[in-house]
């Protein structure tokens, strides 16, 4: 009964060996196919407008804040106020 649970146990081992390197390979099949569809994209029309898109919308975002803050003056008793009725409601619901 040991010896075959040895044999067992080598078995196993093998088995879960040859699984890993099968996983391990079905991976950098599919890294690789993801590479080709990725490379075959941006060569195609619809991949240079996106990246052109990308390109618009990166020059955009630079222009837009000049130095200016992001929260104004005028926008934070405002935000307060929300906060202040979220806290009423929630206190009401508890």
């Amino acid at each position: 009964m040991g010896c075959f649970s040895c044999i067992n146990g080598t078995q196993k081992k093998q088995r879960k060996e040859e699984e890993r390197q099968a996983s391990a390979e079905a991976r950098a099949r599919a890294a690789e196919a993801a590479m080709r569809r990725e490379e075959e994209f941006k060569k195609s029309a619809h991949g240079r407008a996106a990246q052109a898109q990308l390109q618009q919308m990166a020059k955009q975002s630079a222009n837009t804040n000049k130095g200016e803050p992001v929260l104004k003056v005028l926008f934070l008793p405002q935000l307060c106020i929300w906060i202040i009725k979220l806290y009423i409601l929630f206190a009401y619901l508890a």
